[in-house]
């Protein structure tokens, strides 16, 4: 069939990705929506999404979560979307567009973006069952579902996208290998130096690099499915899924196939205007392109802003033309921070280089600097925190010496240079070129307050996100200079931040929510119910104190209850099929016989998916709310407790074998990783807590990445304190040598007690310990030389906590009326309910399912039921 314009001059867009829909935007923002018919032909089966954010996807995130496209937009605007429907030909003389479907549309103007396609070495066997490339939601889907019979995978590509493959295949559960040509990771971002300290952290999170090395051939058995690969250097890696990350294309076949100009390698040939080069009725945006300076641009950014370009031509209103894109990435790949901005590798004639680099913290930085002060570009592995300043300073001389930008905290460098020192023509975000004196005149000439508003006034902060933390001490920094006070407090229903709290809390002996929320509340808030923010927190800090002010210790005891998010609601953690996991606690890992026979036989009997983690735990997936008490029951028989996994609270004490078998062993780490595990076991925190013992200083515990570890020296221990191995990969800082074992115990309360009182919600000892004003100078301050005088206080704290102390599970399993809350549904099978029967029924059309159904009984029982009540 065929699709006839009508009066209104027609735009066809054929592709609808994050450029694409980009331009639609642009469109609307300049009117022409609504005086053009805009038709939008989509190959995938889904309106545009992230595909930046493509891996946050088995983070939990939906393909919903991910979607950029609001449909309120697409209808106001009038925009005839056609989802899975791709264009198939161009005719150019005849100006239309056939699709897949059969639909023809007439064009005056024709944009096209459609985007890249992942490039696949022409390997044998490279189509076998078992490869994938890792592109689109579908793809992710179908590497998702595979993974679930594979064991081990392998990524063929070390870039951006081929580390974050290579994180994905790990957080699936499969053994992860990287296989990249170039002598380093990320060769297009980071020189050796940021290569090799990228290279040590990935190898520390347990996956096999192989650099310097190609694939030659991907292995196939019997079935025709993958079972290795043979590498370059002769050697061959065993692997059962591969996923092909080696760099993209621009997909330009459409333009080819109708006559349009390509470059040499690709990518349709437009001019400054986005306008291809052959017909000045046709665009290209975005990876497609090849733009008027010669290069094919693979970055959001500088597809946003050719989509812009093309709707300022098309609309014929602006001169705005796209003649070049600042290539600056920040990323977080397997939770490392890389960026990597202006002239990153030093191509600059007669440069200099200022480095500072930390292989054990796996942190490297490098500024390039020009003979005359002026910064030209850098690299940032490992902490990435001063990249928006540092980008939107390049080409400037920065008002303070080189070394003061790369030095960290407390390395002898001066105060760190802020986003409030940057000129107005700084661009702080380069997704859609916004300026600091944008963001400034959003907030006093626009009256923007809050960065939402901020964001919604300028774009700022929408694309990639790499700029909002800047934006926010932008927006702060105006509002204060405007005589403004800014709003520190933690939500809108309180206006103290939550140490405050936790002092009220405190000092007042107060137990209820409630009570706190109508006394020191907003005007507004008090009497109210609360919101999301607060009342989880405040239920953490009550918990914390909970034996020094007389509260209930146990979490789910009245009003308590309804504080909690959905893993302490049932102390377990929820997954992602609404099933939950049980893990008994393990004291330092270690487990008797008896007790292992215990978790076999229930993992066997309630059919539980077992896994052996990290951190020397055994965890239990699969089972039912109704299901918990029962399985609880049997493991605090046996002797198990709740490991806390589901809380905000110590997770787990890892340990090494220490002196009793290792022959490296000088203390005994396994007795020291149980008797601090059974003491702080329970103990509420802003949030999860994990620790370590290590025998000796080969490290085999990997106290260092813990948030409190401790490494076994010849005189005693060593305590560290504020390291993470996850999300923001951070090693702990020394906080006290050859410690008695008395020594660091009380130097272990000291420091968690203070840690409680002072940390933001949310806020990991990580962070904590790096925004705490004098970091861990003023820690070590406080917690060994007592300097506020708190110790004494901060030791009866968690004296407190560790009298009082209760197994959750076992105060559930005991109590009749706890029960009461674990199960699926109000009036689920097993609910004592007098007033609700269950009748089995089959579905008529499908009569070999026995099905359940609920069935009310006759009246007369009912009544009779009601008054035994």
């Amino acid at each position: 069939m065929t699709a006839t314009p009508g009066a209104s001059p027609t735009i066809v867009l054929v592709g609808h990705g994050m450029v694409g829909q980009r331009f639609l935007e642009a469109l609307a923002e300049r009117g022409l929506t609504a005086t053009h018919r805009v038709v939008v032909l989509c190959e995938e089966p889904r309106p545009a999404y992230d595909r930046v954010q493509l891996t946050s996807y088995f983070s939990g995130r939906t393909p919903e979560d991910l979607s950029m496209t609001d449909p309120a937009f697409i209808e106001e605007h009038g925009i005839e979307l056609h989802v899975g429907d791709p264009a198939e030909s161009i005719d150019r003389a005849a100006r239309r567009v056939t699709a897949r479907s059969g639909l023809v549309v007439g064009y005056d103007v024709l944009v096209l973006a459609t985007g890249s396609y992942p490039f696949v070495p022409p390997v044998p066997n490279k189509d076998a069952e078992g490869c994938f490339v890792y592109r689109t939601i579908e793809d992710l889907l179908a590497i998702e579902e595979y993974a679930k019979r594979s064991t081990t995978g392998a990524v063929v590509g070390g870039g951006l996208l081929g580390l974050e493959a290579a994180g994905a295949l790990k957080g699936l559960g499969l053994t992860s290998h990287i296989v990249e040509f170039a002598p380093r990771l990320m060769p297009v971002q980071v020189d050796e130096g940021g290569g090799a300290a990228l290279l040590r952290t990935i190898e520390e999170m347990g996956l096999s690099v192989h650099t310097g090395v190609g694939t030659q051939e991907i292995v196939v058995g019997e079935d025709g499915a993958v079972t290795g690969m043979k590498l370059s250097d002769g050697s061959e890696l065993a692997t059962d899924l591969v996923v092909f990350s080696a760099g993209v294309r621009p997909r330009d076949q459409l333009a080819r196939d109708c006559g349009l100009t390509v470059g040499e390698r690709g990518g349709i040939a437009v001019d400054e205007r986005c306008r291809t080069v052959a017909d000045p009725h046709v665009f290209a945006i975005g990876e497609c392109a090849l733009a008027a300076d010669g290069r094919v641009y693979g970055l959001v950014a500088p597809g946003y802003e050719q989509a812009e370009t093309a709707a300022a031509a098309i609309a014929a209103d602006e001169e705005k033309s796209f003649t070049g894109a600042d290539l600056s990435t920040k990323l977080k790949l397997l939770g490392v921070d890389v960026a990597s901005f202006g002239d990153a590798h030093g191509a600059t004639e007669d440069c200099l280089d200022v480095v500072y680099s930390d292989s054990r913290s796996g942190l490297y930085k490098k500024l390039v600097i020009g003979r005359d002060g002026t910064l030209l570009g850098g690299i940032l592995v490992g902490d990435a925190e001063a990249y928006g300043t540092l980008r939107a300073l390049t080409g400037s001389v920065p008002p303070v010496a080189p070394e003061a930008l790369v030095l960290p905290a407390g390395a002898g460098a001066p105060a760190q240079l802020g986003p409030s020192a940057l000129p107005d023509d700084a661009v702080i975000c380069s997704c859609h070129n916004v300026t600091k004196g944008a963001i400034r005149g959003a907030v006093t000439e626009h009256r923007c307050t809050t960065v939402p508003e901020v964001k919604k006034c300028t774009k700022a902060g929408t694309g990639c996100g790499s700029c909002v933390k800047v934006l926010g001490q932008l927006v702060n920094a105006e509002l204060e200079a405007s005589g403004v006070e800014v709003d520190k407090g933690l939500c809108g229903c309180f206006a103290q931040t939550r140490e405050e709290l936790y002092e009220i809390v405190l000092a007042l002996r107060i137990t209820s929510y409630q009570e706190l929320l109508d006394r020191h509340g907003r005007e507004g808030a008090r009497g109210g119910d609360g919101c999301e923010v607060c009342k989880p927190t405040v239920g953490s800090i009550i918990a914390s104190l909970a034996p020094a002010i007389g509260a209930s210790t146990y979490v789910l005891d009245g009003e308590q209850a309804a504080l909690q998010d959905t893993n302490d609601h049932f102390l377990a953690n929820l997954q992602k099929n609404g099933s939950y996991s049980v893990v008994p606690r393990i004291p330092g890992g270690e487990i008797a016989p008896e007790k292992l026979i215990v978790i076999g036989e229930i993992a066997r009997d309630f059919g539980l998916y077992t896994k052996i983690t990290g951190g020397q735990r055994i965890d239990m997936f699969g089972a039912r709310v109704e299901q918990l008490p029962l399985i609880w029951a049997r493991l605090v028989d046996a002797g198990f407790e709740s490991g806390h996994a589901y809380g905000k609270s110590l997770r787990t004490v890892k340990s090494c074998v220490g002196q009793t078998w290792c022959r490296y062993g000088v203390q005994d780490s396994v007795r020291m990783a149980i008797d601090l595990e059974l003491r702080y076991r329970g103990l509420r925190s802003p949030h999860k807590l994990k620790s370590a013992v290590s025998g000796c200083q080969r490290e085999c515990a990997e106290a260092q990445s813990k948030d409190f570890g401790v490494i076994a020296t010849a005189n005693g221990w060593n305590l560290y304190v504020g390291g993470n191995g996850g999300a923001t990969p951070r090693h702990a800082d020394l906080l006290a040598q050859d410690l008695s074992d008395a020594e660091l115990i009380r130097l272990i309360d000291r420091f968690l007690m203070f840690y409680i009182r002072t940390a933001d919600r949310l806020e990991r000892t990580s962070v904590w310990l790096d925004r705490i004003p004098g970091g861990l100078d003023h820690v070590r301050d406080v917690v060994v030389h007592d300097s506020l005088g708190i110790c004494d206080e901060l030791e009866a704290l968690m004296a407190a906590h560790v009298a009082h102390y209760r197994d959750e599970w076992a105060e559930t399993v005991n109590d009749p009326e706890k029960l009461a809350r674990f199960v699926s549904f109000v009036n689920a099978p097993d609910t004592p309910d007098p007033v609700v029967a269950f009748v089995p029924e089959r579905d008529q059309m499908k009569p070999d399912l026995p099905l359940l159904s609920i069935g009310l009984r006759p009246a007369d029982e009912i009544l009779e039921g009601s008054a035994t009540r």
